[in-house]
């Protein structure tokens, strides 16, 4: 099912194992939304006890019990909206922050008024992407807030949560949230006659005021546009609207053309923050006009100028709607969907986009009756990618009359949605399936190895920058583009100032594993990243369990003082560098120390994996490698077994338990001491440093004094991206995991991180190739490893005992 060029493709299908047909509607309208976490969530027509709107937190996941025609989730997707035909509306948000369970706490009613729009109130949020900055150093010449005031503001300026919506007898309804939980509702009449709505929708403008746009469904009436303000008098909601300059679509202005489209049916704002451009659609053969609200001067004539010179000097300006562009007749559209990168689209911004060859976010899509797809620019209308879901793809200007009739209704997509990057499609067409489509980033042009990862860098930054999930994006990473990827990531990283590397510490880390997955080559890398998220977490939490002793303490926090003390003290005695602590502001309750033990466990035999494996630190498709390089963390180690050996001696029972082969050594104090000389050299001497001999010698004894412990390094995943990578469609079925094969990126792993004696044999090979004397061998000695020392050949004899631990042991 390939695209023109190669600009579309199906990433994978999701459908309904058991589909009743008898209870099949085609008439009922369905509804889509994707939330910037990669949620998605979507009606059926199905008429059964799973009608409803499905949450997709994986392709197959759904949640059936949200119930409506309609739904919008929050830009977040933390609550979504949904309405119904009887003028119900609920607000769901998650139980217990988990993205497969929904809950419905509140809600409004406009009783048997159907809804037609709905959306949330704005927040004040609005980012603006320079792409002619791309090659910027700083993250705040490449996107700045612009200046954008929210719909509705609490004490100190915080916006106000709450949703709006139209009904079908032309009534506006608002619903305020306020911080205790009651909701504030009102309703009115968007103009003292009304009439009935088919079409609406609403934006948002920049000094605060909402504009909803109405149409009765005729191309012959006018669209009419009204203004919104919503505001709180006496703990009650109030809505004010205005009328606006209204519109009549040019198709029904030529008389030999008007019986041709004889009803809108689709009414859309460009974006939903750009209250000043629109688009319509008519039927039955389509026609697509987008129109923008403009700013014109109303010429005075002479007489009155010369009455009054003032009228002459300042000329009287007025909003008129102007026609931007047209399409020509086409297919009966079925779907649109509207981009939500924040690309503006002034002329200038254009020709820049056009300069830099950075096409995302530029085009919105429409689909139609025959099962294809189209992206056409957002201003100019013109054909920019085209997807076909028969087998067979047509060209794309054939004209529609040669196309051949299919016997029966074609599948087609009947609510759509673009990911927040625009690079991929969702579709939910007339049979309930939902699919899945892959948008090139160059739309068919030809571009230059390192301007297309520069583009894809471009959307990364601004996915870290913002917190959206960059999933869509790494459909249309390859492979080979991983590893040059990760490393001008991090170079871009490196260059923002240290304030705002800290805010975006874990993002890029987490960015930077799943980018790891996608390519054999770096798969070792994503443990390390995963362990360093979970460190970063494990310090977080245990810094902020540490309270000071007094009220009127100085502005450093007790963990601010923890980190900069083991930065001053070198000494590589554990009990030395606790002395210089305050011992009373590390003072926890009994329970609570007891309830952080395996936390503490987890720490200290990380402690005791990265040392033992230092002696093969030179191999970078070990799982630790960059932690031992890493200066950073190994300091963030060393202050956590400081914390551990104070809490300790409060109740011994939460420290870390060790198997040592002697009962009267101290283990915290051996791996404090091995951890510190780690940390000296990575801070010294840079992260390309090497370990003394001495250090690495300590180390390898570390298996004969501790048993080391197997870590099971990665999560479990049953993400699809990687499995995407051949570009061949998956079927999946909703409420059932799939049953894939796992890729060789994720064999490859499973056989790295968890031979249980890898640590070990790394010792052994360094013990019997001649490194050490053999006679130490004897104290770890398995499998008949001792008879084997006896070959001539120490090189084979080793190859062969691996091969024995790992098929026995």
């Amino acid at each position: 099912r390939p695209a023109a060029g190669g600009m579309m493709d199906l990433a994978y299908v999701c459908e309904w194992e058991k589909w009743p047909k008898s209870t099949h509607c085609p008439s009922v309208p369905l509804a889509c939304a994707w939330s910037c976490r990669n949620l998605i969530a979507f009606t059926t027509d199905l008429r059964s006890d799973d009608q409803g709107a499905g949450l997709l937190p994986g392709p197959w996941t759904v949640h059936p019990s949200v119930e409506g025609l309609r739904c919008h989730l929050l830009p977040t997707g933390s609550r979504l909206l949904s309405a119904d035909a009887d003028g119900q509306i609920k607000c769901w948000s998650m139980a217990d922050h988990l993205a497969n369970s929904w809950e419905s706490s509140v809600g409004s009613l406009v009783e048997g008024d159907p809804i037609v729009a709905l959306s949330w109130l704005h927040n004040g949020v609005k980012l603006a992407l320079h792409v002619e900055k791309s090659g910027a150093s700083s993250f705040g010449e490449k996107f700045s807030r612009v200046k954008f005031s929210p719909s509705l503001t609490l004490f100190g300026g915080k916006p106000m949560e709450g949703w709006i919506a139209v009904t079908v007898s032309g009534l506006v309804t608002v619903s305020l949230l306020k911080p205790s939980g009651q909701v504030l509702t009102s309703t009115e009449s968007l103009c003292r006659l009304r009439g009935r709505v088919a079409l609406a929708d609403i934006a948002f403008t920049g000094g605060g005021n909402i504009v909803v746009a109405t149409a009765d469904g005729s191309s012959a009436s006018p669209v009419q546009f009204y203004k919104v303000c919503v505001s709180v008098v006496s703990e009650k909601c109030r809505i004010d609207t205005e009328i606006l300059p209204s519109l009549f679509m040019r198709c029904t202005t030529d008389p030999n053309r008007k019986d041709k489209f004889p009803a809108i049916t689709h009414l859309k704002f460009l974006a939903r923050d750009m209250s000043e451009q629109v688009s319509l659609l008519c039927q039955t053969s389509s026609i697509v006009e987008c129109w923008s609200l403009r700013k014109e001067g109303l010429p005075v004539n002479n007489i009155f100028q010369q009455i009054s010179p003032v009228v002459g000097d300042k000329q009287p300006m007025i909003l008129k709607w102007r026609i931007l562009s047209a399409t020509n007749d086409l297919d009966r559209v079925s779907a649109v969907a509207l981009p939500k990168l924040p690309i503006s689209l002034t002329n200038t911004d254009l020709k820049v986009a056009s300069d830099t060859q950075f096409y995302p976010g530029l085009g919105l899509a429409l689909a139609f009756h025959d099962g294809s797809v189209h992206i056409v620019h957002r201003l100019s209308l013109q054909t920019m990618a085209v997807f076909y879901s028969s087998a067979a793809p047509r060209p794309v200007d054939e004209p529609a009359i040669k196309r051949p009739r299919t016997a029966g209704p074609a599948v087609h997509f009947k609510a759509m949605q673009l990911s927040w990057t625009s690079l991929a499609l969702v579709g939910i067409d007339n049979y309930g399936k939902l699919s899945m489509l892959r948008i090139s980033p160059s739309m068919g042009h030809t571009l230059d190895v390192n301007l297309a990862l520069r583009h894809l860098l471009f959307l990364l930054e601004y996915c870290m920058v913002t917190g959206y999930d960059w999933w869509d994006i790494l459909l249309h990473v390859q492979p080979s583009m991983v590893q040059s990827l990760v490393e001008k990531l991090h170079e871009e990283y490196t260059r923002q100032n240290a304030a705002l590397q800290q805010v975006l510490s874990t993002r890029i880390l987490a960015m930077k594993a799943s980018l790891c997955r996608l390519s054999p080559c770096t798969v070792a890398r994503v443990c390390d990243y995963h362990t360093k998220l979970f460190l970063i977490a494990i310090s977080s939490t245990l810094k902020s369990l540490l309270r000071p002793h007094f009220l009127n303490t100085p502005d450093k926090s007790p963990g601010d003082r923890l980190t900069e003390i083991c930065a001053k003290i070198t000494d590589v005695d554990i009990d030395k560098v606790m002395i210089n602590l305050k011992t009373e502001e590390f003072v926890l309750d009994m329970n609570t120390l007891q309830a952080l033990q395996q936390l503490l466990q987890w720490v200290g035999d990380f402690v005791l994996y990265l040392l033992a494996s230092l002696p093969n630190q030179g191999s970078p498709l070990r799982p630790g490698h960059s932690f031992l390089r890493d200066g950073t963390s190994l300091g963030v180690l060393r202050e956590l077994m400081v914390v551990i050996r104070i809490w300790g001696l409060l109740k011994p029972s939460c420290l870390p338990v060790y198997t040592a082969t002697s009962d009267t050594q101290d283990s915290m104090s051996l791996l404090f001491r091995l951890l510190t000389k780690l940390w000296i050299c990575c801070r010294d001497e840079g992260p390309a440093s090497e370990p003394d001999e001495a250090l690495v010698d300590e180390c390898c004894l570390l298996p004969s004094q501790l048993l080391i412990p197997s870590l099971d390094w990665l999560p479990v995943s049953d993400g699809l991206v990687s499995r995407l990578q051949p570009k061949q469609p998956l079927r999946l079925h909703f409420g059932k995991a799939p049953t894939l094969p796992g890729s060789a990126t994720s064999l490859q792993l499973d056989g790295l991180i968890r031979a249980p004696g890898q640590p070990r044999i790394d010792h052994l090979r360094r013990l019997h190739l001649g490194a050490y004397p053999t006679e130490e061998c004897k104290a770890c000695a398995r499998c008949g490893c001792v008879t084997m020392l006896k070959s001539p050949n120490r090189t084979t004899a080793v190859k062969q005992w691996e091969q024995r631990w790992i098929k026995n042991c």
